[in-house]
């Protein structure tokens, strides 16, 4: 997991209605309070999909991540906003890849919470295979 901010030459975001008006772009921001269901006819065409955290304590993105990965999104799902390295284990489980948190964070705290917990008693969108299952078959 790297810190990813907009590179040179990405395509912008478009907000889930300009996508939902046009649907020729590959890259589509999502807000806290917009269904992510809406996007799951589109996912085999892009390549990003950022979704807003507003503020930290909101956690109707981590749901939106969710859905977008059981949905068979395969691209690109950033987190945006308020997010903090407390967040990153969590975002990971949930199917986030990269982040763009609006605050500082050390690189090597990142690394860390990325990495921190490398096997899980339940499954979720990040595929990982449940530590009980790896254990019992």
């Amino acid at each position: 997991m790297v810190e990813h901010l907009q590179a040179d030459g990405e395509e912008p975001c478009v907000t889930l209605d300009a996508f939902l008006e046009q649907s020729n772009a590959t890259a589509v921001r999502l807000e806290s309070d917009e269904d992510a269901r809406a996007l799951i006819p589109f996912l085999d065409r892009l390549k990003l999909i950022e979704v807003a955290f507003p503020k930290f304590r909101d956690g109707r993105g981590y749901s939106s991540g969710r859905i977008l990965r059981e949905a068979g999104f395969t691209g690109e799902l950033r987190a945006q906003g308020d997010v903090l390295v407390d967040q990153i284990g969590y975002l990971k489980r949930c199917g986030f890849d990269s982040f763009a948190s609006e605050k500082d964070l050390n690189p090597a705290d990142v690394e860390a919470a990325w990495s921190r917990w490398p096997e899980h008693y339940q499954g979720a969108a990040d595929g990982a295979v449940p530590i009980w299952k790896l254990r019992h078959g």
